[in-house]
C-alpha cells in the first residue's frame, strides 16, 4: 500500500489563508510534517478554486515542491486550475480526477491524454452520484475503462477509486462492503491488471470526535489492505493510523515475517 497524505486541503483555514495570501510557509509546514511522517505522495485538494484557479494551484504545487520531493496528487473540480498545476509539476502527476460525468470526460481526459499523467476514476454513475452495489461499481468501471481506451488513455495510467462511503449513509455498511468486493474483482472483470485507491477519511465523516473517527479508520484499514488497495489517501499524521498501515504491510508482505 503506497500511502497518500490528504493533509493539504483548502477546507483548513490555515491552508485556506494561505492560499488566499500566496503565502507557502503554512504549505510548506504541512508538506514537510506528511513526509517525516511517512507519506508516499502528496494530495493537494484544491477545491473548486473559482477565483485566479490557475495562479492558486501553481503556487500550492511550487510550494510544495519546494520543500519535498514526493509525487503529487492534483484533486481540484477545475479543469484550468488543473492544467495550470500540471504544468507546474516537476515530472509525471496524479490527476484526481475523473468520471462518467459528461464534463469531466470532455475536459479531464484530453488533459491526462496531454500530460501523461495518471488519473484516478471515479466509479460514479453518469450524474455523479454514488452506485448502489458493488454491481453498479462495477459497470461504471467498465464504461470509464472504454472511454479512457477510446482517449488513447492506457490501462496502466488508470487509478481506479470504488468511493468508500460515510458510515452515517443510511446504507453506509453495505457500500463499504461493495467497496472491498470491486477491489477484489476489478483486475478480473476488466481482463488486465489496474490499481485502486480508497479514501479512507471518508468513512468517518461526520463522526462525533476523534476518538470514535480513529477506532473506525482503524478497523476499515486492514480490510482494505487485505483487499489489496494499493493506494491508501488518508491522515499521515495520526501516528497510530501509520502504525498500522506499517503492521499491514508486514502481514502481506509475502516475506519471512521478522520482529525485528
Amino acid at each position: 500500500m503506497i500511502v497518500v497524505a490528504d493533509n493539504l486541503r483548502i477546507t483548513l483555514p490555515a491552508v485556506q489563508q494561505a492560499v488566499e495570501r500566496l503565502d507557502p510557509e503554512p504549505i510548506r509546514q504541512m508538506a514537510n510534517a506528511c513526509k517525516a511522517a511517512g507519506a508516499q505522495a502528496m494530495d493537494i485538494n484544491s477545491g473548486p478554486l473559482t477565483r485566479n484557479p490557475a495562479e492558486k494551484m501553481t503556487f500550492l504545487v511550487h510550494s510544495v515542491q519546494a520543500c519535498v520531493d514526493l509525487p503529487l496528487v492534483l484533486d481540484t473540480t477545475n479543469p484550468d486550475a488543473m492544467a495550470a498545476g500540471l504544468a507546474a509539476c516537476n515530472g509525471r502527476a496524479t490527476i484526481n480526477g475523473v468520471s462518467l460525468e459528461p464534463e469531466k470526460l470532455q475536459r479531464i481526459l484530453p488533459l491526462a491524454r496531454q500530460t501523461d499523467a495518471d488519473l484516478v476514476a471515479y466509479l460514479l454513475r453518469p450524474d455523479g452520484h454514488v452506485p448502489a452495489d458493488a454491481a453498479g461499481r462495477m459497470e461504471a468501471a467498465v464504461q470509464l475503462f472504454a472511454e479512457c481506451e477510446k482517449a488513447g488513455i492506457a490501462p496502466e495510467r488508470l487509478i481506479f477509486d470504488p468511493i468508500v462511503a460515510p458510515l452515517t449513509w443510511q446504507d453506509g455498511n453495505r457500500q463499504n462492503m461493495a467497496v472491498l468486493k470491486t477491489i477484489r474483482t476489478l483486475s478480473d472483470l476488466l481482463g488486465v491488471p489496474v490499481r485502486t485507491i480508497a479514501g479512507l477519511s471518508n468513512l468517518t465523516t461526520g463522526a462525533p470526535d476523534a476518538t470514535a473517527r480513529k477506532r473506525y479508520q482503524h478497523a476499515f484499514l486492514p480490510m482494505l489492505a487485505d483487499a489489496g488497495t494499493d493506494f491508501i489517501l488518508m491522515n499521515v499524521l495520526d501516528p497510530d493510523l501509520m502504525r498500522t498501515v506499517e503492521a499491514c504491510r508486514n502481514i502481506t508482505a509475502g516475506s519471512v515475517f521478522s520482529w525485528q
